[in-house]
């Protein structure tokens, strides 16, 4: 039974509904039920007040009928609100879970792709939510309303970007079949059916040409690189959609999303183009890398036409990051791959001796060695390969293996220093015995660790040598994009005098070394080294820096017995790699030396003197052991001089005849003019 009011809602709906007919549709009469609607709202107010006779969850069919009427009626005479009521997507606020499961469903069909923005575009509209009745609601729809429409966007544009990154890598295999290394077998072939040689059983499986990509039987085949361009075409499409959304007055860019995830995965990406492994020291050449960095930033320069993105800013921030020693994410760069490689692989192995320094090749080559196999290094030291790295890591990087290079050179500097210590009195007494030769050489026999200072110099002078060559390479580079610039730089290089300031003279090199160009005083040399912590005062260091010039110029009669110190013609340097000593020679003592504001050519004189007479020693040996190379060590005064900016051959005339030179050239080339001969 029913209390009076709720008879009184009930007999209402019974009659308003029963005065309905179809004349009333045909006459075209303007109907009205916001009263019986509103009676409705009335009958459950009444019906959820606290013991109630009528308990509207006990009488379901009831409530779903007035629910049902309700719809029907709306449809009636109020159908412009009804379809605002159906359309508004703002309740998907209350239902995080649902939104996000329909987004993912979304993006795993294909055909709906293109319209994935909806769902950030819904998130827009969370805000009238809001009511002013409940403010608390405003922090937390907010919230997640931005968030929402975050990680929609995030997961959009990184379905993007790891397509586009596909494309690269579908690129670079396309690129890569046109490496020169490929093209050996194409020629191989082309040379032997000239000659009309039969084929080898065992020769290599032919490869695909270049090209043969783009020859198709049937266009209804599809290739990986269509797929990714369709399924590109239809992620750009929703992301040019809108330009802006606004959420909770805050202006989010779908574009910027896409722009950082292709700027994050395309640095992960050309780091991978390395196959950098340090723990098995394994890398790939500077040459192949670069190929495949063009191929990559060939197709995102593309990617303008699909997405209005600025792909050039994307390029510049990438290619920059490659060249400092961390990326944006803390990762490691090419900079810091090939930095550590080239220390730790090629030049430790040139300093074991497994490597040696070629003027003539003007590269590191690999000397073959039993039973041991590792990487040619003239396939990542010779002049393309070093252009190539110079392209890869620019300036800046550049500049960060130099800084590294020079630690291990001060590092050995040092050590050197020690070992002066040591012999700091014999050292003297053969300063000061300088005119007298025979009492010279009997206090040089006495020097303790005198292949141990050579060898340090060696290590030294490979170092250098290595830095010239990436410096050389650096300059070619830039003087091919910026040539008006460089040619700016080499004019304030020109100014220098020997009137120049030191300081002056500092600035202008470290200005022109930058950008590759040789100085007479290497700048970071100098900075380098004064540098150091020294505990001694600046006379006791000066008087350090010339006994260890007299130390290195006394040792390098022992050479003379070293199997290892012959002289290879056909790389125009020694076995032992003794011939970079003298590049090591001129520019620690020219770095030292205007460090402490001395004379450097002078100093370099005396280094001449003390030398020559130290070798000229050698002759009056009878033990034909411990002159048995030494021709070939006659010649390290000649790179001395011929390397120098401050030498020049008429100096050493006088303490050392130049006819020595001539007889110590013609012998070490004899086995060659032999058998031209």
């Amino acid at each position: 039974v029913c209390p009076e009011e709720e008879s009184v809602i009930m007999s209402s709906f019974v009659n308003s509904l029963a005065s309905l007919n179809i004349k009333q549709v045909e006459n075209n009469e303007t109907f009205d039920f916001q009263g019986l609607r509103l009676d409705w709202f009335r009958l459950q107010a009444y019906t959820s007040v606290a013991k109630t006779p009528l308990i509207l969850r006990e009488n379901v069919k009831l409530a779903a009928l007035m629910n049902t009427i309700v719809f029907h009626t709306k449809m009636l005479d109020n159908l412009d609100s009804l379809l605002v009521e159906t359309g508004d997507l703002t309740p998907f606020c209350f239902y995080p879970r649902l939104f996000e499961k329909m987004f993912l469903q979304g993006t795993e069909d294909s055909t709906q792709l293109p319209y994935l923005i909806a769902f950030p575009m819904v998130c827009s509209h969370f805000s009238s939510c809001i009511h002013d009745m409940c403010p608390e609601e405003y922090p937390v729809l907010q919230k997640r309303s931005i968030g929402l429409c975050n990680n929609f966007l995030e997961e959009i544009s990184k379905q993007a970007s790891v397509c586009m990154i596909e494309l690269c890598y579908e690129q670079r295999k396309l690129s890569e079949k046109l490496l020169p290394k490929y093209a050996a077998q194409t020629i191989s072939k082309a040379v032997n059916k000239k000659r009309k040689k039969p084929i080898s059983k065992k020769a290599e499986p032919s490869r695909e040409k270049p090209g043969t990509e783009s020859q198709r039987k049937d266009r209804v085949i599809d290739t990986n690189m269509d797929k990714y361009h369709l399924t590109l075409t239809e992620y750009c499409m929703t992301i040019n959609h809108i330009r802006e959304l606004v959420i909770f007055d805050h202006i989010i860019l779908p574009s910027e999303y896409l722009t950082n995830q292709l700027e994050a995965r395309l640095t992960r990406a050309i780091m991978r183009l390395t196959g950098y492994n340090q723990a098995m020291q394994e890398i790939a050449k500077p040459s192949e890398v670069l190929s495949g960095v063009k191929a990559f930033i060939g197709f995102i320069h593309s990617i303008s036409h699909y997405v209005n993105i600025d792909v050039t800013r994307i390029c510049k921030d990438v290619l920059l990051q490659q060249s400092q020693a961390m990326d944006a994410n803390g990762e490691i760069t090419l900079t810091t791959a090939y930095t550590n490689w080239y220390l730790e692989s090629l030049l430790r192995q040139t300093s074991a001796g497994i490597i040696i320094h070629s003027p003539a090749v003007r590269a590191f080559v690999t000397m073959p060695v039993e039973n041991l196999q590792i990487f040619n290094a003239e396939e990542y030291s010779d002049v393309s390969e070093l252009h190539a790295l110079a392209e890869l890591i620019g300036p800046y990087g550049m500049q960060h293996l130099s800084e590294h290079l020079m630690w291990h050179i001060t590092s050995q500097v040092n050590e050197l220093k020690k070992l002066v210590v040591e012999n700091m009195d014999i050292l003297a007494q053969v300063k000061s015995n300088l005119r007298k030769p025979n009492v010279m050489t009997q206090f040089a026999k006495r020097l303790s660790s005198s292949d141990n200072v050579l060898k340090r110099m060696t290590i030294i002078g490979v170092i250098l040598n290595f830095r010239s060559m990436a410096q050389e390479a650096l300059r070619d580079v830039l003087s091919g994009h910026i040539p008006f610039l460089m040619g700016s730089i080499q004019l304030l290089s020109d100014i220098i005098s020997p009137a120049t300031d030191t300081k002056d003279m500092l600035a202008i090199s470290e200005l022109t070394s930058a950008a590759g160009a040789s100085c007479q005083v290497d700048p970071a040399l100098v900075i380098a080294l004064s540098n150091q912590k020294n505990d001694i005062s600046a006379e006791e260091d000066y008087r350090l820096t010339t006994l260890l010039m007299v130390y290195v110029a006394v040792s390098l009669p022992s050479l003379a017995s070293d199997p290892m110190s012959l002289y290879n013609q056909e790389h125009e340097g020694h076995r032992n790699n003794i011939h970079c000593a003298a590049k090591a020679i001129n520019e620690i003592a020219a770095a030292l030396y205007t460090i402490h504001k001395k004379d450097v050519q002078q100093h370099l004189k005396e280094f001449l003197v003390f030398a020559s007479l130290s070798l000229l020693q050698i002759g009056q040996e009878t033990d034909k052991l411990l002159v048995k190379n030494r021709e070939s060590i006659y010649l390290i005064l000649h790179m001395l001089i011929e390397d120098s900016p401050f030498l020049e051959m008429d100096m050493l005339e006088p303490s050392f005849p130049y006819v020595l030179l001539r007889n110590a050239f013609r012998e070490v080339y004899r086995p060659i003019m032999m058998t031209t001969g």
